[in-house]
């Protein structure tokens, strides 16, 4: 069974009262309850707490990371996105939503400044499915609509995606990659776009969906790290003259 941690900085719950009312239990506490209601054991973990909730037995004990943080990137120590990243090399899953974009261990993964446009004018999204046969986009019609949302918009500055999931379009007219998959080690890496804060987007069914699709996609492969540097021949080689 996948075992899976949700990461939520766990600022704006605290900070501001709409979000509060919308997410009583903290995003985390949402997005965790759908998750646990498909089947997978789901933990949290938040920045205030002792190492960010994200010790070496946590981590160890996670095959699916999911992480949100928007206000506090600088404060997460880079002792632990260090943590992070060496885990996702192993071959842990990393499911990076909405403005985690801009987090360190995205930035890290993806060595690019991860930056784009924005505006919250209360846009209509339309994320349209453009890899229908892939599994995180399973039980999803043509396209996912969000009445209200913050826009993202292009240039999106990331690495080429491996696969593109999903590409969405603005009221304001225009259009962001919004869900975007990469190999990193052993590990596998999801950025998915729709989340912020102020809108109730983490109690959409089909939301909900690409993300349990997400954690199923991402689960670690059964394999070592490959060793790396000086390696001594399988094979006996002559000498030649």
């Amino acid at each position: 069974m996948l075992r899976v941690t949700v990461w939520n900085e766990n600022r704006h719950e605290q900070k501001n009262p709409v979000v509060k009312e919308i997410y009583p239990q903290g995003i985390h506490g949402t997005i965790a309850a759908f998750l646990e209601e498909e089947g997978f054991p789901t933990r949290t973990a938040t920045l205030d707490q002792e190492e960010h909730g994200l010790t070496e037995e946590v981590l160890q004990e996670t095959d699916v990371l999911v992480w949100w943080g928007h206000l506090a990137h600088d404060e997460v120590k880079d002792e632990i996105v260090e943590k992070v990243k060496e885990r996702v090399l192993d071959g842990m899953g990393l499911i990076v939503l909405h403005s985690g974009h801009f987090s360190k261990i995205f930035k890290t993964l993806m060595g690019t400044s991860c930056d784009l446009k924005w505006r919250e004018e209360d846009d209509k999204e339309r994320l349209w499915v453009v890899e229908p046969s892939h599994p995180i986009a399973e039980g999803i019609g043509e396209f996912i609509e969000l009445e209200r949302e913050e826009m993202y918009g292009e240039h999106f500055d990331i690495p080429a995606p491996d696969e593109l999931i999903f590409t969405s379009w603005f009221e304001g007219g225009e259009v962001f990659r919004s869900g975007c998959t990469y190999k990193r080690g052993n590990g596998k890496v999801f950025y998915f776009r729709p989340g912020h804060e102020t809108y109730p987007t983490y109690y959409n069914k089909e939301i909900q969906r690409v993300i349990k699709n997400a954690v199923g996609w991402a689960k670690p492969v059964d394999r070592k790290r490959p060793v790396y540097g000086n390696a001594k021949p399988l094979e006996r080689i002559a000498i030649k003259k």
